[in-house]
């Protein structure tokens, strides 16, 4: 199967398209967790200052963009949290998994 960071997003509508819990647990990227009682999938990514920070964003908006698969960010300083979710199927996707997997690509460079 394709890596998750080279496959793109399709519009995905209705229960059918849902990720049970075990396979996002399986296919989460590390450092993400499930919150939202399994309706979303969050990760603080963690800059040395706000130009990182803003830099970081400004890539993720690009990617999300071209994916048409938009996160919920929260923008501070030196951290931005990252929270992905497939409202149309009522919880997470492939396509979250997609961009989880994208976003852990623009974030290597982050400072631990």
């Amino acid at each position: 199967m394709t890596d998750l960071v080279d496959q793109h997003c399709q519009p995905r509508k209705g229960d059918a398209h849902r990720l049970g819990a075990d396979i996002v647990r399986n296919r989460l990227p590390p450092g993400w967790e499930i919150v939202d009682d399994g309706a979303a999938i969050r990760k603080t990514f963690r800059f040395k200052d706000y130009y990182r920070t803003m830099a970081f964003v400004n890539a993720l908006a690009y990617v999300a963009h071209r994916e048409d698969h938009h996160p919920d960010l929260g923008v501070h300083y030196d951290r931005c949290v990252v929270t992905f979710s497939t409202h149309d199927v009522g919880g997470l996707s492939q396509n979250d998994l997609i961009c989880a997997a994208k976003t852990e690509r623009l974030g290597a460079d982050a400072p631990a």
